[in-house]
């Protein structure tokens, strides 16, 4: 009896840590979407609000990094249970980076706005991009909610889609900069803007391979996207 009550303690420890990963993933998200809008609008306050939740991300990060290292000192976790906290562990520090970079877009919005040239750069034009990743995210935290390695495959390989989206952007802004050359400063914001959002794709990527190293026991992180084809059954 005490060594199943144990193990109801366990799971519950287990559940509380993934709840909270999931909180933090929701608050990112929100920052991500918003940052958006920010971007899209050029809307001052909205940056404000987004550089404002970079504090709860942070404290997210601290506090799930307690609660995990709690739980593997007090519970030496074996097998599945060990990699679910090691994989919660690296989701929470891709989300914190990702919340990093949401909080580096907002940054960028208002340096635009500084600059007086927001109506003169192609701003709007990151809006699909801003979109994509904004839903790669989400599904790299719906994948591991599920614990669904064939979903968590094709958010790595969707990824492509938003490199070549960023890929496409920077042509375009070369462009405006040869046709103005005062927009240099502000354009160079607008490209650390769209390497964010990019960043963010990258984020979400590994969030999905985290969780494919639960289900399937492997970690795919630099595996070669033809043998991921082999390792999700």
């Amino acid at each position: 009896m005490p060594e199943k009550h144990t193990l109801s303690q366990f799971d519950d420890d287990l559940n509380h840590i993934s709840s909270l990963v999931m909180e933090m993933g929701g608050v990112v998200e929100l920052q991500l979407r918003q940052a958006a809008q920010a971007l899209v609008n050029m809307d001052l306050q909205i940056a404000d609000l987004v550089q404002e939740r970079e504090a709860m991300v942070n404290d997210f990060e601290v506090q799930l990094d307690h609660e995990i290292t709690s739980v593997i000192s007090r519970r030496q976790p074996a097998a599945r249970d060990l990699r679910l906290l090691m994989a919660m562990s690296r989701i929470t520090s891709n989300l914190e980076r990702a919340g990093d970079e949401v909080h580096r877009m907002a940054r960028m919005v208002k340096l635009i706005l500084e600059s007086g040239f927001q109506r003169s750069l192609p701003a709007g034009e990151l809006h699909v991009a801003a979109e994509m990743a904004s839903v790669l995210l989400r599904r790299s935290l719906d994948a591991f909610a599920r614990q669904d390695a064939h979903m968590a495959l094709s958010i790595i390989k969707e990824d492509d889609a938003l490199d070549n989206e960023y890929n496409g952007f920077l042509r375009k802004l070369m462009t405006y900069i040869m046709e103005d050359p005062r927009t240099i400063s502000p354009s160079i914001n607008l490209l650390f803007l769209a390497k964010a959002i990019e960043r963010v794709g990258d984020h979400a990527k590994n969030i999905a391979e985290s969780t494919i190293y639960v289900v399937e026991g492997e970690d795919v992180r630099h595996t070669a996207r033809a043998k991921l084809d082999t390792i999700v059954r």
